[in-house]
């Protein structure tokens, strides 16, 4: 059941991963270029598949396309976290939950977070609430998983460079075997 689990997210990525919703980046380096900036500063392994599949909720129902093509915010955070639910513990499918929070967390608390950040990122936060408000400030920075899902949202946005060659996506199998939960 593992490898299958593995493969269908594998086939994920051979099927969307060279689009570019916006971005210079194609949706496959991205992730993997995320995954290598939470490799390298030794982030936890769940926190380091969490940046590897963060964005795997573009892949269903189309929500990749949702804000370019039809103006509207997919949830594509939640659409994956609930797709990854089903066969990874929390410590990697809240921080993929999140990392939109995260983003509009940051543009509140960090009035120069904004401007960094890239033009396809700029168009979606409008779509996904904008800057978040005291109260929301508050509920997310109380949330479990608040820490790691900041830290993955900074590599989210690190993540974006067309020319940056990192390992493959083969070379994470063994890391998500490991993070598998166990499916009976």
């Amino acid at each position: 059941m593992a490898e299958t689990v593995i493969d269908q997210i594998f086939d994920l990525f051979e099927r969307f991963g060279s689009l570019h919703y916006g971005e210079d980046a194609t949706q496959v380096q991205h992730a993997l270029q995320t995954a290598q900036l939470a490799r390298r500063d030794r982030c936890s392994d769940a926190l380091i598949v969490a940046a590897l599949l963060h964005d795997v909720g573009q892949f269903l129902d189309d929500a990749g396309n949702a804000a370019a093509s039809h103006g509207i915010d997919a949830r594509h955070e939640k659409a994956g976290s609930a797709y990854l639910g089903g066969f990874f513990p929390r410590a990697v499918t809240e921080p993929v939950r999140l990392h939109v929070a995260a983003k509009r967390y940051l543009c509140a608390i960090d009035p120069g977070y904004l401007a960094g950040l890239s033009r396809a990122s700029a168009i979606s936060l409008d779509l996904q609430g904008g800057a978040m408000t005291a109260d929301e400030i508050r509920a997310f920075e109380a949330e479990p998983f608040f820490d790691d899902a900041v830290t993955l949202r900074r590599f989210d946005d690190m993540g974006k460079q067309p020319d940056w060659h990192v390992p493959d996506l083969a070379s994470y199998r063994p890391l998500l075997q490991s993070q598998l939960r166990a499916i009976d």
